[in-house]
């Protein structure tokens, strides 16, 4: 836990009075799957707002998390949304700007547009869980340096070589993992030395506890001081400014599963709202007069190749699966025919294999997110990538999210303004078994999804599906 004056900042302004706990935080994000991220492990009651626009400041004692939706936008565009969701922070609001992992995005324009006006900006941009480390300032994925991976393989140009070139413009300055796990105090003062000469430090990481200590660092610095860097930074942060338990996990026991301090447990997700000391309407049995679950609708926008693998799980015990061509998801004004299973899962995902114009993978997510609100039938929703997420939920006009827990790291269970369950999964996340176990964790008393899949015949289904494809060149289907 910090102090509860975590010492000057450059210019010498203190902390407002109140504790960590009653700090106000502000974090954005430039897609809603790594808004959710953000919001799953602040360690205390959050907001997602589908932004840009100032919403005004959070109030104490809470995190309000804006989805930018820039990761697709032009520099200049993405910058001005970083200016005006600023606008909004009030003062003495701890500030988290989240970026990718993998350094996507409009990263330079971003992170040049948050600075202003800060007296200090750390950067940490490791992620241990997911295998992603930072040493002598390259990015590490699974031991082995980003721009040498195939990670950036449906970006239209090279991976950076390190933190610095992915942040041209902006004076940088490396902080080696040595001083990162020295002592606090040096490395307060190491951050301070390199902020007051101009200097963005930009620190290496390979473990949780070294991404607590560069947040506890940071905090020291004072309110002038603001953190960039992924959901692990997030999760330090939330680790110091809240009861000191780690968040960031979570689990797959169902309902709750690695939700914030304060934050509501997952219960009906009806309009009417939660019973507050009744069973979670998803359990086993709805009992007298009490609604049955809604429908379950998995929707898997992501090129990754590993998503083919996630659907054949869900098949393998009974899911549904609809394939949809891009190309005709790519025509303007398309909303495809969709059926939704009312009583079971089912699982729409982009078929590819006919081909798509180069450029349409933006059409594509918005045909996809017509088609699904046309069908939705109120349902539940898995959303797999940031663009498919925020495209779907953008078309059935919510604007709102409240994180309740993740059922693993990055798939955050959320309650909608609308009232139903929503989870968002960045694309690139999860082992084989991810959707299958995000499908028991919403549904834990349906009894087709506590069949094993390698029982006999679930081979069979899971051979509806279409043979893996390479990557599309233009870019995810997120």
């Amino acid at each position: 836990m910090i102090p509860e004056q975590a010492g000057p900042e450059p210019h010498g302004a203190p902390w407002p009075p109140g504790g960590p706990r009653a700090r106000r935080v502000l974090a954005l994000a430039d897609d809603l799957s790594g808004a959710a991220e953000t919001a799953a492990v602040l360690g205390r009651p959050a907001r997602i707002v589908l932004g840009p626009a100032a919403t005004g400041p959070p109030a104490p004692g809470e995190a309000l998390v804006v989805d930018l939706d820039t990761r697709q936008l032009d520099p200049a565009a993405a910058a001005a949304a970083v200016r005006e969701a600023l606008r909004g922070a009030g003062p003495g609001t701890v500030l988290m700007k989240k970026t990718d992992s993998l350094l996507r995005g409009n990263l330079a324009a971003e992170t040049a547009a948050y600075a202003e006006g800060a007296t200090a900006l750390v950067i940490a941009p490791a992620l241990p869980v997911a295998g992603r480390t930072v040493r002598d300032g390259v990015v590490h994925l699974h031991g082995i340096p980003l721009h040498a991976t195939d990670a950036w393989r449906a970006e239209p140009r090279p991976a950076p070589p390190s933190v610095a070139a992915a942040l041209a413009g902006t004076r940088t300055a490396p902080v080696p993992l040595a001083v990162v796990r020295g002592p606090g105090t040096e490395l307060t003062e190491r951050l301070r030395a390199l902020a007051l000469a101009g200097h963005r430090p930009v620190c290496d990481a390979e473990t949780d506890a070294d991404l607590d200590a560069i947040a506890a660092a940071a905090l020291r610095l004072g309110p002038g001081v603001r953190l960039m860097g992924t959901g692990g930074l997030a999760a330090a942060l939330g680790r110091l400014l809240g009861t000191g338990a780690d968040h960031g996990t979570g689990d797959a026991r169902g309902a709750g599963a690695g939700a914030s301090p304060g934050a509501p447990p997952t219960g009906d997700p009806s309009p009417d709202g939660p019973s507050p000391d009744g069973p979670s309407p998803d359990g086993p049995s709805p009992g007298p007069g009490r609604r049955a679950a809604r429908p379950l609708l998995v929707v898997v926008g992501t090129a990754e190749p590993a998503a083919v693998a996630q659907i054949a799980q869900l098949v393998a015990v009974g899911a549904r699966h609809t394939a949809l061509r891009a190309e005709l998801l790519a025509a303007p004004g398309a909303c495809l025919p969709l059926t939704v299973d009312p009583g079971a899962v089912t699982v729409v995902s982009v078929d590819h294999t006919h081909g798509v114009r180069t450029g349409a993978a933006r059409r594509v997510v918005a045909g996809l997110a017509r088609t699904v609100a046309a069908a939705h039938g109120a349902a539940d929703l898995v959303l797999t990538g940031g663009e498919t997420a925020r495209r779907v939920l953008d078309a059935l006009s919510l604007t709102h999210l409240r994180p309740v827990g993740q059922i693993h790291h990055g798939a955050v269970r959320s309650l909608a303004s609308d009232g139903r369950t929503v989870v968002t999964r960045p694309g690139s996340y999860g082992d084989t078994g991810s959707l299958l176990l995000i499908a028991r964790a919403l549904r834990p008393g349906d009894p087709l999804l506590t069949t094993d899949p390698s029982m006999p015949g679930a081979e069979h289904r899971a051979s509806v599906l279409p043979p893996p494809v390479s990557p599309v060149p233009q870019g995810e289907f997120q």
